[in-house]
């Protein structure tokens, strides 16, 4: 009972999200072919055999199947390699389009992802309001013989100022946490009517880069209010949202990348999904926040200039208008052997971490042991 529970509370709440902006994303480069007079083949949500579907009047396939972590539309020549003599002479092929038209069916997409995340969060903003950080930090669970369970830090505490720093948010509390490696930090926080004075120190961090970072050992999370909005805020303020995690986003890759942050933050399908179970329990608009955040990072990912991505398709197309040819079939091929590889290895990985954290490798070994 207890694992079908878990699969209705997780898998499904992720299955139904995703399928969603799948959906938004693939009629995003749909709807653009279509306009630009390019024939569509097939519309699938979800990969592998097919679970049911039908043919429309123009003998397009719509279907759904078995495998729904993504999804794809396939266009009139679509799945060969750019700029073959075959798919130039069909009118309705993707390759008989000009470098620009294709450009512009390739990112409508992730462009059609970042327009849904935009009516998401001005949906919650004109009904339940939007979020307004306040200059208050709320302190989650303390890992044991941390520095902050030392420091006298427990959950629930509110952090209400922070010596040294001007403007208290969850990212300059970070910051000061890192900045400071075995260095103490002078913490006032309001537990229930009582205000207290604490000295934490945190402990020294190695990151894979080898640099090093201070580290409390505690959760911690913005205090917020909501504020209301009306319509026409609210689009502006949504907008700017989605921009603002759009730059995070990318900050915190490049970070990565370089070996200023770890890649514990990162997650894959299982950690998605196990997210996504969590939020659904706390109700539908936490649910539709965490949509317009997912439905911004899948518009983000698909830009990535990584062949087999959106991204690497437009790389291809920018490059073929600025040279008036396309780029030599052979480099192409190997690019999209490589940008596979790439993107499967990426996905291995992720999915390792996710199961670390559930403990599953550790699980399988003691079978052994």
């Amino acid at each position: 009972m207890d694992f079908l529970s878990s699969i209705f509370m997780n898998i499904i709440p992720f299955v139904v999200v995703l399928s969603i902006l799948v959906y938004v994303h693939e009629m995003g480069h749909y709807v653009v072919a279509r306009l630009n007079g390019v024939r569509v083949e097939v519309f699938s949500i979800g990969f592998g055999p097919e679970i049911f579907g039908w043919n429309n009047k123009n003998g397009m396939r719509w279907k759904v199947s078995y495998i729904p972590l993504g999804g794809y539309v396939k266009l009139a020549s679509d799945d060969e390699i750019e700029g073959t003599k075959e798919s130039r002479s069909d009118p309705g092929s993707m390759m008989n389009k000009t470098p620009w038209q294709r450009i512009a069916i390739s990112i409508a997409g992730p462009a059609a992802n970042y327009i849904l995340a935009i009516i998401l969060l001005t949906g919650l903003y004109v009904t339940v309001g939007q979020r307004i950080p306040l200059n208050q930090v709320h302190l989650g669970e303390t890992l044991n013989e941390s520095a902050a369970e030392k420091a006298g830090l427990k959950k629930d505490d509110i952090l209400i100022d922070l010596e040294g720093v001007e403007k208290l948010s969850v990212e300059t509390f970070q910051k000061a946490i890192a900045d400071n490696p075995e260095k103490e930090l002078i913490l006032t926080v309001r537990r229930g009517e009582e205000t207290l004075v604490l000295k934490a120190t945190p402990d020294k961090n190695e990151l894979p880069g080898g640099k090093i970072v201070g580290r409390l050992g505690l959760g911690f999370a913005p205090v917020v209010k909501n504020e209301v909005r009306g319509f026409f805020a609210a689009v502006g303020h949504a907008a700017k949202d989605t921009l603002e995690m759009t730059v995070q986003t990318l900050k915190a890759l490049g970070q990565m990348i370089i070996g200023e942050r770890s890649s514990d933050g990162l997650s894959g399908p299982i950690g998605i999904a196990t997210v996504t179970g969590q939020i659904a329990q706390q109700g539908i608009t936490a649910l539709i926040w965490l949509g317009a955040v997912l439905s911004i990072n899948l518009g983000l990912i698909n830009l990535f200039p990584v062949p087999m991505l959106d991204g690497g398709h437009i790389f291809f197309y920018l490059i073929e208008a600025i040279r008036g040819k396309p780029v030599h079939e052979k480099a192409q091929e190997v690019a999209y052997r490589v940008g596979f590889g790439l993107v499967m290895l990426l996905i291995l990985f992720l999915t390792w971490k996710d199961l670390s954290r559930l403990a599953i490798p550790q699980w399988i070994m003691g079978l052994f042991s």
